[in-house]
């Protein structure tokens, strides 16, 4: 499809499936060459990340863990600013290296809450993989370890990231087309 209707906004394809899937197996081999022998805890942030958490983690090798938080900051196509978290933590990640797989990072705000919450746990490391990475947007100072594209301000949909709830299971990325 080149163009879907979610709601009352229509979409136009940006990223191809295969592009998607070249650019997580490019970041999939630095993660295995930079944790060989060190079990790392992925930890996906729901809802977004799920489609990207697994296909990245089938491409790990060797021994990993993976858990799930679920954070929510958007309503409709912009960021509350707020950040409520759903479901928490469970694992004891102390001495341990946790790599957290975010769907998209865009102002940062989402991510700082996860990093404040993990370092108060004293892990051995915090890595970020994300699928996507918005540099004009991003506002913080964290580090994104691994990112498989960088990609403009424009609001998306496609492969996990959705719109009111539609379009996640949609195989390519989208763009808005305004």
């Amino acid at each position: 499809m080149q163009t879907v209707k979610l709601h009352d906004k229509t979409f136009d394809i940006f990223i191809n499936e295969q592009q998607i899937q070249e650019s997580i197996s490019k970041i999939a081999q630095q993660i295995n060459i930079d944790y060989k022998d060190k079990n790392p805890l992925f930890l996906g942030v729901l809802n977004g990340s799920f489609l990207f958490a697994a296909d990245l983690f089938r491409q790990i090798e060797g021994t990993a863990e993976i858990s799930f938080i679920k954070l929510a900051s958007y309503h409709g196509t912009s960021t509350t600013g707020k950040i409520n978290q759903l479901i928490g933590l469970n694992e004891d990640i102390d001495g341990r290296h946790v790599i957290i797989i975010e769907d998209i990072v865009d102002t940062g705000i989402t991510l700082q809450k996860i990093m404040n919450d993990l370092q108060q746990k004293k892990p051995a490391s915090i890595a970020v993989a994300t699928l996507l990475f918005k540099p004009e947007s991003y506002q913080k100072s964290y580090p994104v370890q691994y990112i498989a594209m960088k990609v403009a301000n424009d609001f998306l949909v496609g492969y996990g990231l959705d719109y009111n709830g539609q379009g996640r299971n949609l195989k390519a990325i989208y763009k808005i087309k305004e």
